[in-house]
């Protein structure tokens, strides 16, 4: 069975918000071989959705929840319906603390999970500086963390890709 695409998470699979199961979604109560691995920010706690009930609004709506905070999307002035389909229709991410689902060029951006390691290691120049400066690290504490640095741990940085520009943005979130 082929998964819904998601516009803004385009391979869930690999970042690990969708793995393969045999649970029944909550939403449809069917057995999809898929399901979602985070968050749904709701009343009640939601254990099991399926990646088509995420792609087509019904989770969200059903159970009146948000599968990201809306905040980061709405400070940035986006539109409603891209807001939307951020946070109602696309299946959002682990992180540490609170995810913050970053935008560029008047849209959200795609998030690609958590960064290899190896390309943390060739950042330098501006967007280095830049990442540096938006999460307030100095560059000695940054070749510290990254001495230690494993996708998937604590410090975990995070990689979105404008959609429209092609720019990678890093954010970077704590234990």
């Amino acid at each position: 069975m082929e998964l819904p695409e998601f516009k803004y998470h385009p391979n869930p699979i690999a970042t690990g918000a969708i793995k393969t199961s045999d649970e029944a979604c909550e939403c449809c109560g069917r057995e999809r071989g898929y399901i979602y691995t985070s968050t749904l920010y709701a009343e009640e706690e939601i254990e099991f959705i399926c990646p088509w009930c995420i792609a087509d609004g019904s989770a969200a709506n059903k159970f009146d929840g948000l599968f990201s905070d809306d905040y980061p999307l709405q400070n940035a002035k986006l539109s409603e319906e891209i807001i939307s389909e951020v946070c109602e229709r696309n299946p959002g991410y682990n992180s540490w603390q609170q995810e913050e689902w970053q935008s560029h060029c008047g849209d959200a951006c795609e998030f690609h999970g958590d960064t290899e390691k190896e390309e943390l290691l060739a950042l330098s120049g501006e967007v280095l500086e830049l990442f540096l400066s938006k999460e307030m690290i100095k560059p000695d504490v940054w070749v510290n963390l990254l001495e230690n640095y494993e996708k998937g741990g604590s410090p975990a940085v995070y990689k979105f890709k404008c959609r429209k520009c092609s720019e990678t943005i890093y954010t970077m979130d704590f234990a």
